[in-house]
Protein backbone atom coordinates (compact mmCIF):
# COMPACT_ATOMS: atom_id res chain seq x y z
CA UNK A 1 0.00 0.00 0.00
CA UNK A 2 1.11 3.55 -0.71
CA UNK A 3 1.68 6.22 1.89
CA UNK A 4 -1.48 7.99 3.03
CA UNK A 5 -1.81 11.59 1.81
CA UNK A 6 -1.44 14.20 4.55
CA UNK A 7 -4.56 16.05 5.64
CA UNK A 8 -4.92 19.49 4.06
CA UNK A 9 -4.01 22.25 6.48
CA UNK A 10 -5.48 25.76 6.55
CA UNK A 11 -2.20 26.95 5.06
CA UNK A 12 -2.64 24.56 2.11
CA UNK A 13 -6.21 25.76 1.63
CA UNK A 14 -4.93 29.35 1.41
CA UNK A 15 -2.70 28.38 -1.52
CA UNK A 16 -5.50 26.33 -3.10
CA UNK A 17 -7.87 29.31 -2.89
CA UNK A 18 -5.32 31.46 -4.72
CA UNK A 19 -4.75 28.78 -7.37
CA UNK A 20 -1.04 28.52 -6.49
CA UNK A 21 0.85 25.28 -7.13
CA UNK A 22 2.77 23.48 -4.40
CA UNK A 23 3.92 20.04 -3.37
CA UNK A 24 3.47 18.71 0.18
CA UNK A 25 6.50 17.01 1.70
CA UNK A 26 6.25 14.93 4.86
CA UNK A 27 9.03 14.07 7.31
CA UNK A 28 9.47 12.86 10.86
CA UNK A 29 10.16 15.95 13.03
CA UNK A 30 13.34 15.72 15.10
CA UNK A 31 13.67 16.62 18.77
CA UNK A 32 14.78 20.18 17.99
CA UNK A 33 11.80 20.83 15.67
CA UNK A 34 14.12 22.88 13.47
CA UNK A 35 14.13 23.79 9.80
CA UNK A 36 17.69 22.42 9.56
CA UNK A 37 16.47 19.01 10.77
CA UNK A 38 13.67 19.15 8.19
CA UNK A 39 16.14 20.02 5.41
CA UNK A 40 18.45 17.17 6.37
CA UNK A 41 15.62 14.63 6.71
CA UNK A 42 14.15 15.64 3.33
CA UNK A 43 17.63 15.75 1.71
CA UNK A 44 17.01 19.33 0.63
CA UNK A 45 19.70 22.03 0.52
CA UNK A 46 19.46 24.06 3.72
CA UNK A 47 19.49 27.25 1.65
CA UNK A 48 16.03 26.49 0.24
CA UNK A 49 14.35 25.50 3.52
CA UNK A 50 12.81 28.48 5.30
CA UNK A 51 11.68 28.95 8.89
CA UNK A 52 8.88 31.23 10.10
CA UNK A 53 9.43 33.38 13.18
CA UNK A 54 6.83 35.42 15.08
CA UNK A 55 8.01 38.72 16.54
CA UNK A 56 6.62 41.77 18.26
CA UNK A 57 7.53 45.28 17.16
CA UNK A 58 7.48 48.09 19.71
CA UNK A 59 5.47 50.37 17.40
CA UNK A 60 3.38 48.18 15.10
CA UNK A 61 2.79 44.95 16.97
CA UNK A 62 3.13 41.42 15.68
CA UNK A 63 4.89 40.41 12.48
CA UNK A 64 6.36 37.30 10.91
CA UNK A 65 9.79 36.81 9.37
CA UNK A 66 10.67 34.01 6.96
CA UNK A 67 14.36 33.28 6.57
CA UNK A 68 16.57 30.39 5.39
CA UNK A 69 17.12 27.58 7.91
CA UNK A 70 20.87 28.09 7.92
CA UNK A 71 20.71 31.82 8.69
CA UNK A 72 19.74 33.97 11.67
CA UNK A 73 17.38 36.91 11.78
CA UNK A 74 18.93 40.37 11.80
CA UNK A 75 16.69 42.00 14.42
CA UNK A 76 17.99 45.54 13.79
CA UNK A 77 17.33 45.35 10.07
CA UNK A 78 13.88 43.83 10.58
CA UNK A 79 13.04 46.63 13.03
CA UNK A 80 14.15 49.21 10.48
CA UNK A 81 12.22 47.76 7.52
CA UNK A 82 9.09 47.20 9.63
CA UNK A 83 9.17 50.80 10.95
CA UNK A 84 9.81 49.71 14.52
CA UNK A 85 12.56 50.87 16.85
CA UNK A 86 12.92 47.33 18.20
CA UNK A 87 11.57 43.83 17.51
CA UNK A 88 11.68 40.88 19.89
CA UNK A 89 10.86 37.21 19.51
CA UNK A 90 7.59 36.03 21.03
CA UNK A 91 7.59 33.11 23.46
CA UNK A 92 6.60 29.58 22.46
CA UNK A 93 3.41 29.93 24.53
CA UNK A 94 2.53 33.18 22.72
CA UNK A 95 3.26 31.58 19.35
CA UNK A 96 0.51 29.02 19.84
CA UNK A 97 -1.96 31.53 21.33
CA UNK A 98 -1.40 34.07 18.54
CA UNK A 99 -1.12 31.80 15.49
CA UNK A 100 -2.79 28.54 16.47
CA UNK A 101 0.41 26.76 15.44
CA UNK A 102 2.77 24.69 17.56
CA UNK A 103 6.51 25.33 17.59
CA UNK A 104 7.96 23.43 14.63
CA UNK A 105 4.68 23.73 12.73
CA UNK A 106 4.37 27.50 12.18
CA UNK A 107 3.46 28.70 8.70
CA UNK A 108 3.08 32.27 7.43
CA UNK A 109 -0.24 31.13 5.95
CA UNK A 110 -3.50 30.01 7.56
CA UNK A 111 -2.88 31.16 11.12
CA UNK A 112 -5.53 32.51 13.50
CA UNK A 113 -4.71 36.03 12.24
CA UNK A 114 -2.69 37.41 9.37
CA UNK A 115 0.37 39.38 10.40
CA UNK A 116 2.68 41.39 8.15
CA UNK A 117 5.24 39.01 6.63
CA UNK A 118 8.86 39.95 5.94
CA UNK A 119 10.64 37.54 3.61
CA UNK A 120 14.41 37.36 3.18
CA UNK A 121 14.94 38.91 -0.27
CA UNK A 122 17.52 36.31 -1.35
CA UNK A 123 14.55 33.92 -1.63
CA UNK A 124 14.19 35.14 -5.22
CA UNK A 125 17.53 33.47 -6.04
CA UNK A 126 15.85 30.08 -5.54
CA UNK A 127 13.72 28.23 -8.08
CA UNK A 128 11.69 26.61 -5.27
CA UNK A 129 11.71 26.79 -1.50
CA UNK A 130 10.35 24.65 1.31
CA UNK A 131 8.45 26.21 4.20
CA UNK A 132 6.22 24.80 6.90
CA UNK A 133 2.72 23.95 5.74
CA UNK A 134 1.02 24.42 9.10
CA UNK A 135 1.84 21.19 10.93
CA UNK A 136 4.90 19.52 12.37
CA UNK A 137 6.39 17.21 9.75
CA UNK A 138 4.71 18.91 6.78
CA UNK A 139 6.38 21.31 4.35
CA UNK A 140 5.34 23.09 1.17
CA UNK A 141 7.67 23.03 -1.82
CA UNK A 142 6.70 26.04 -3.93
CA UNK A 143 7.96 28.95 -5.99
CA UNK A 144 9.19 31.81 -3.78
CA UNK A 145 7.19 34.30 -5.84
CA UNK A 146 4.03 32.37 -4.98
CA UNK A 147 4.81 32.50 -1.25
CA UNK A 148 5.48 36.24 -1.50
CA UNK A 149 2.17 36.73 -3.33
CA UNK A 150 0.14 34.55 -0.95
CA UNK A 151 1.51 36.29 2.17
CA UNK A 152 1.73 39.77 0.61
CA UNK A 153 5.29 39.75 1.94
CA UNK A 154 7.74 42.61 2.07
CA UNK A 155 11.06 41.45 0.65
CA UNK A 156 14.14 42.70 2.53
CA UNK A 157 17.66 41.60 3.51
CA UNK A 158 16.66 40.51 7.04
CA UNK A 159 18.89 37.45 7.52
CA UNK A 160 22.60 37.01 8.15
CA UNK A 161 24.94 34.00 8.32
CA UNK A 162 25.04 32.19 11.66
Amino acid sequence: MGQKSPKKTLAARCLDNLGLAYELLTYEPGPQLSAIEAADFLSLPRAIVYKTLLLRGDRHGLLEACIPAEMELDLKTLALVSDNKKVTMTTVKELTQLTGYLRGGCSPLGGLKSYPVYLEESVLNQEKIAINAGARGLMFLLRPQDLALATQATLAAIAKPI
